[in-house]
């Protein structure tokens, strides 16, 4: 409980120490100052309101809709204010410059703060109101309906060597579920219906079933057990399914008295479970009339993950060398850069997901942008470097902060052909 208390006492530090130094300057405004016990309770009720939404996300459970709500609050606040803040400083950068520039022009004319001065400054503040509503009302618009706007995306997959009996094949790919943050039990069966009415051969899952408990999939096992192809369901492991992250995490409420090793092992069990063939550093064939290609899948590996499982070597050790096509199954997609370009070229396409496109940015069949871009390479779509492809998959539930906005969930669908 002591490392969980003491990480929420610097979140409170960041966000208190935000809420003072907005606070002194908002107090300055005439309209403020018209209301001032009006405008004071209003401020400080919402910021101690997100800080209690923080302790009772942290330290209790709740369903998962109310612990969105507990997480959407307190962080779309913060980003608001970050830029308030911001024009707060645009602000004393103004004055501070105006009177140097006073200083300079007529050394006994110090500007003091006249009615010009505090209109402009006013002005630079009420904007930064202005443009911090916009991200909240997208924020909003993020959490209320696009988190279940699931976007079928489709992807030819050119591989000349691919056997005659795989061409026109497809492949359904899901990503990241993360079954602990889903809430809306009528939007994910659609979902599932919807990649289930293109009517694929195969179907990947590239991790992150759960966000740390096998227990947070019991709502949903008849919903993804729907999922079948004629050729399988081929799944593995994500980084958060081992439980690494928060999974000894202190609830007032609640003690659980399961350990990190029996959690994964019930969460391998799930795949079973919803008959899902759950690849573990190990490959398969998928043969068609006597022809074949291989499937690869490793457990997590990141380039810059402390916990990596996967064992690209163990997993490629069986493999045919006679295999014409190989698939691999990553959940990260740095471990393409890592080790599958320098070391196996015989790997023809890697399916990862992990990224979620950072659920905010900006995306069209041209051009796309995300903050997550300055973290990984490769965060989302379709990446070639000579024969070799990778695809990542944004995600189809989402982590932590409810919301996205521009990278919506996607279902991604893969038609096989050997040539354009």
């Amino acid at each position: 409980m002591i490392p969980q208390l003491y990480t929420y006492l610097k979140i409170i530090f960041i966000f208190l120490l935000f809420d003072i130094l907005i606070y002194l300057r908002l107090r300055r405004l005439a309209v403020w100052k018209s209301q001032p016990l009006t405008a004071n309770v209003i401020w400080w009720l919402l910021s101690i309101f997100s800080y209690a939404c923080i302790f009772l996300n942290l330290f209790f459970e709740w369903s998962n809709f109310i612990a969105a709500c507990f997480m959407f609050f307190p962080i779309s606040l913060l980003l608001a204010k970050t830029i308030l803040l911001f024009s707060i400083g645009v602000d004393i950068l103004s004055i501070f410059f105006r009177n140097i520039g006073g200083r300079l022009t007529n050394n006994n004319i110090i500007p003091d703060a006249n009615k010009k001065t505090i209109g402009r400054s006013d002005f630079i503040i009420k904007s930064g109101l202005l443009l911090s509503s916009i991200p909240l009302v997208a924020l909003t618009r993020g959490f209320i309906s696009n988190l279940y706007d699931y976007q079928i995306k489709q992807v030819n997959l050119i591989l000349p060597d691919l056997p005659k009996s795989f061409e026109g094949k497809i492949i359904a790919q899901l990503s990241d579920i993360h079954a602990g943050s889903l809430y809306n039990l009528n939007a994910v069966k659609k979902g599932i219906n919807l990649l289930l009415s293109q009517k694929p051969d195969i179907i990947f899952f590239t991790g992150d079933l759960v966000n740390d408990f096998a227990n947070e999939m019991d709502d949903y096992l008849s919903i993804f057990g729907k999922l079948t192809a004629p050729l399988g369901v081929f799944s593995i492991l994500g980084n958060h399914d081992y439980g690494d992250y928060h999974f000894n995490r202190f609830h007032f409420n609640n003690e659980r008295k399961l350990t990190k090793q029996q959690n994964l092992s019930n969460v391998k069990d799930i795949h079973r479970k919803l008959g899902w063939q759950l690849l573990l550093n190990e490959s398969k064939e998928i043969v068609v009339n006597n022809e074949k290609i291989t499937l690869v899948g490793v457990e997590n590996w990141g380039a810059n993950n402390p916990h990596n499982y996967g064992d690209l070597d163990l997993a490629m050790s069986k493999v045919d060398p006679s295999s014409p096509i190989n698939f691999l199954l990553s959940h990260d997609p740095s471990h393409w850069r890592a080790e599958v370009l320098p070391k196996y070229p015989m790997i023809d396409v890697t399916f990862s997901g992990h990224t979620h496109g950072g659920q905010f940015g900006f995306s069209n069949p041209d051009y796309q942008w995300s903050p997550i871009k300055y973290a990984y390479r490769e965060w989302a779509g379709l990446y070639q470097e000579k024969h070799q492809s990778l695809y990542v998959n944004v995600g189809f539930g989402y982590l932590d902060y409810p919301s996205r906005v521009g990278i919506l969930p996607e279902i991604t669908i893969f038609h096989l052909k050997s040539k354009v």
